[in-house]
């Protein structure tokens, strides 16, 4: 008998496993939209589960490289959720200690996850929102700055690089070029502004838009309604062609559509950005054109399972 000895596989740390996510199609909720292809860039594919990684792990060895982050600091940001799930993620793995500010009303799941990989978190007042925390998280950082390492991530370049150099690359690999038109939800932004400069590189005809929540109090984690917001200093509102504001309901019934239509059980951004596309889809279908519209499913559904919504129908 021939045998054929493979070579033997090579094994990845958990940090490599970070990019390189599927781009999905959505085959039946546009299917009333003729010429219309919309793609999810399915970021809960992440080790961390969310598209937060990738900005999360860039600012990270950007500080190691800087040399502002060295094993005796404590990573110290405020987030909403899954940029301190991927902080702590990448912490248990590289041996760094997890400090975060995180809104006292974020999803349960995501306060247990953080607590499984070991991070500190500090509770802030839920009615201010992320801004709250960015505050809280201010005041901490002022109190002994040669403690911690503060990535900043509202206000950190490598956070809209991250986006610029891996995710801006992979929708044009995947879509073979073929894409036309970007959406993405603005809460750093990093996604947005990252994705937008590439494409205006690379490709400069496709359309970048953004989607932020329609009022200042809303049910959309993660996201910032910029007018009434503290806006992050890595945000230009200059950058896009234009904007689609969305109601937490919306997104909510998008979320529950893309279960039951699609098969992808996603997170409540993500909702929004495909209702975001979606609208941009039925414009653009509506004068009679074609389009590639790509967008981000931020995370997976299994953050928000106690959220009441999924009872409605």
């Amino acid at each position: 008998m021939l045998e054929v000895s493979a070579a033997p596989a090579r094994s990845a740390s958990i940090l490599e496993n970070v990019g390189k996510t599927p781009l999905v199609r959505l085959e039946r909720i546009p299917r009333d939209l003729p010429g219309i292809e919309i793609y999810g860039k399915a970021e809960y594919f992440n080790p961390g589960g969310s598209v937060k990684d990738r900005p999360a792990l860039n600012m990270i060895r950007q500080g190691e490289r800087d040399g502002l982050l060295n094993p005796g600091r404590t990573i110290l940001d405020a987030t909403s959720g899954n940029t301190g799930i991927a902080y702590a993620m990448i912490g248990a793995a590289l041996g760094y200690r997890i400090k975060l500010c995180l809104p006292a009303n974020a999803s349960p799941e995501r306060k247990r996850i953080l607590k499984a990989y070991g991070a500190e978190v500090i509770l802030t007042n839920p009615g201010e929102g992320s801004d709250g925390a960015i505050q809280a998280c201010r005041t901490i950082y002022a109190s002994d700055p040669d403690r911690y390492f503060y990535p900043d991530q509202y206000n950190n370049p490598a956070n809209w690089k991250a986006h610029f150099e891996t995710t801006g690359p992979e929708i044009l690999d995947q879509t073979g070029g073929r894409v036309t038109h970007f959406v993405a939800g603005l809460g750093t932004s990093g996604t947005f502004m990252g994705v937008t400069r590439r494409m205006r590189r690379d490709l400069p005809p496709v359309r970048c838009y953004s989607m932020q929540p329609a009022t200042g109090f809303h049910g959309l984690e993660g996201l910032k309604h910029m007018p009434a917001s503290i806006v992050p200093g890595i945000y230009d509102p200059g950058a896009g062609d234009g904007n689609f504001w969305v109601e937490t309901e919306d997104a909510h019934t998008m979320v529950r559509r893309l279960a039951r239509e699609e098969g992808l059980l996603v997170g409540i951004s993500a909702g929004a950005n495909v209702h975001a596309a979606l609208r941009l889809g039925r414009e653009l279908a509506g004068r009679g054109e074609r389009a590639v519209i790509v967008t981000v499913l931020c995370d997976s559904a299994d953050k928000y399972l106690s959220e009441h919504f999924w009872d409605e129908e």
